[in-house]
């Protein structure tokens, strides 16, 4: 049975955030959030991209809040005012555990090359005593509640062989993490996506990052079930526009960078624009999601499950969606 078969067997009926059924995209709205001052859909919001290609199909799109993590846009995937996210295995899991309203239609393969910047990692102040993850025993360490934080510090204590139960799990968003580590109110935390470089440039010291431990926690995209099912056209259409930008940053990510603002407190400069430049440059390229895909995600859940931070399993096969069986896709989107 193919992966399309089962994730419509299992799919939500609504159409309130996908709009009215229909065959293919016609009438489709996808809801992002908004994307910044950078990276590719910065640049597509930018120069009004997605909204050309999407009319194609009689789709739009709209542009909504921001939110630091998936974690913590939870709330407006579940509402409907977003139906397209990108973020990690790991907080979709913790969101499918409870919600199963959407499914992943693409993941990006993680990146190996050693060259490439680290975009994740387990920091302490520089004057901390902290010199491993086995002295983490009684502390206290920030991460994001089943996301990607808590899955990487989990694996680290594993590999090293501390209890979990002995190391307290403190449970803060991005934002809040950054104030408890800098105030001293935490004694750990594992910096994820734009707080790890920042953390960095503020003298935090990292103890592992992780590439250094076996990681199956790949980047997703995910939608809403019932886009998916009835506009599968419109989200095959929103892939397409970030691989192909993806790939041009890749190429020339001077430009996906700052792009409303080059001042301001979203605007990068020095050190931190030129880490940004070389980790878009080493970035993999958004594949449609296989069925090969469902044992990254099992390792995740279980992983999640053993300790408590799901309250069951989570079958792969019902939150992967084939968006290229769906679409009949044979676009450069069909690679992988």
């Amino acid at each position: 049975m193919s992966l399309a078969v089962l994730t419509a067997a299992c799919g939500s009926s609504s159409s309130t955030a996908g709009g009215s059924p229909s065959s293919g995209g016609t009438g489709a709205v996808l809801k992002l959030q908004d994307p910044g001052n950078a990276g590719p859909l910065a640049y597509a919001k930018r120069e009004g991209i997605l909204e050309k290609r999407l009319k194609a199909v009689g789709a739009s799109v709209e542009w909504g809040g921001s939110y630091a993590s998936f974690t913590a846009t939870i709330d407006a995937v579940h509402s409907g005012s977003v139906n397209v996210i990108q973020g990690a295995i790991s907080p979709a899991v913790g969101y499918l555990a409870n919600s199963p309203d959407i499914k992943i239609f693409s993941v990006t393969d993680p990146v190996t090359d050693p060259a490439a910047p680290d975009t994740d990692g387990l920091v302490v102040r520089p004057d901390s005593p902290i010199k491993s993850v086995k002295d983490l025993v009684g502390k206290q360490v920030a991460v994001n509640k089943g996301g990607k934080g808590e899955y990487l510090l989990l694996l680290a204590l594993e590999k090293a062989g501390v209890p979990v139960d002995q190391v307290k799990r403190v449970y803060l968003n991005p934002d809040q993490g950054a104030a408890a580590f800098a105030t001293g109110k935490v004694d750990a935390w594992w910096a994820i996506v734009k707080a790890y470089p920042e953390a960095v440039n503020k003298g935090a010291r990292v103890i592992v990052h992780g590439r250094e431990l076996d990681d199956k926690d790949l980047t997703i995209l995910a939608a809403r079930n019932e886009l998916l099912e009835q506009h599968p056209e419109a989200v095959r259409v929103y892939l397409e526009v970030v691989q192909e930008l993806t790939e041009e940053a890749k190429k020339t990510p001077e430009k996906f960078e700052n792009v409303f603002l080059t001042q301001g407190p979203t605007a990068v400069s020095g050190a931190r624009l030129a880490l940004d430049i070389e980790t878009a440059k080493h970035a993999n390229i958004p594949r449609y999601v296989t069925q090969d895909d469902g044992a990254n995600i099992q390792q995740v859940a279980d992983l999640f499950r053993k300790y408590g931070v799901v309250p069951g399993p989570v079958d792969p096969a019902n939150v992967l969606f084939d968006l290229k069986a769906a679409t009949g896709a044979s676009s450069p989107a069909s690679a992988g």
